[in-house]
């Protein structure tokens, strides 16, 4: 899909201009709510899995290949999920203790330690496809993949508010990181990963259950 349409002299990519209409609309759709299957995580699955691998496969007529989905350069990728779940276990440790923390994920996270690992897996995998996958490589396509790291971290750093605000504050640097890790790896894989890691200790740790 490489068509153009021009509208009053102006000439719209028809493939980056669907990509941005949908990278906007589908976390619009999450936050208001709309249910699919009744439980959150199913319905994220829905909304950044499916329908990401639905538009890139009927619509863009291209392999979810070029978006990130395949191992990529697993030494690459292990090497930072190695490197960035230890870091972040430390930083962690002493972020999720904070009043404002502990206060927000108690009424959240899910009972029982392995249903919230679970859950959390179900919920972000999907997630991480979207603005790790989709968004990143097609917006590397038209930019390069400078502008393409920092540019999905802002509609992923927006779907954080409401959220503690350290943790929101941090997550255009953290959205960007794991864009790099998805480039430099080639896969959606691992920032996946990490973010698992990062969202599941954080609410152990909060929650008083490691």
């Amino acid at each position: 899909m490489n068509k153009t349409m021009t509208i009053g002299g102006v000439e719209f990519d028809l493939k980056l201009t669907l990509l941005i209409i949908f990278g906007t609309i589908v976390p619009m759709l999450d936050y208001y709510g709309h249910r699919i299957t009744g439980t959150k995580a199913y319905d994220r699955m829905v909304l950044y899995f499916v329908l990401p691998m639905l538009l890139i496969v009927l619509f863009f007529r291209e392999s979810p290949v070029s978006f990130g989905w395949r191992i990529g350069d697993w030494r690459t990728g292990l090497k930072w999920v190695v490197f960035g779940c230890a870091v972040m276990a430390v930083v962690l440790y002493v972020l999720a203790t904070t009043p404002a923390m502990r206060a927000f994920y108690k009424e959240r996270a899910p009972d029982g330690v392995a249903y919230l690992i679970y859950l959390t897996a179900v919920d972000l995998f999907g997630w991480e496809f979207m603005w790790r996958g989709l968004m990143l490589f097609g917006l590397a396509h038209y930019f390069g993949p400078g502008p393409a790291i920092f540019l999905q971290a802002v509609p992923f750093a927006f779907m954080h508010l409401g959220k503690p605000e350290i943790e929101t504050l941090s997550t255009i640097f953290g959205g960007a990181t794991f864009g790099f890790i998805a480039w430099q790896s080639g896969s959606f894989l691992y920032p996946f990963l990490i973010h698992w890691f990062i969202a599941s200790f954080t609410m152990l740790v909060a929650t008083g259950r490691v």
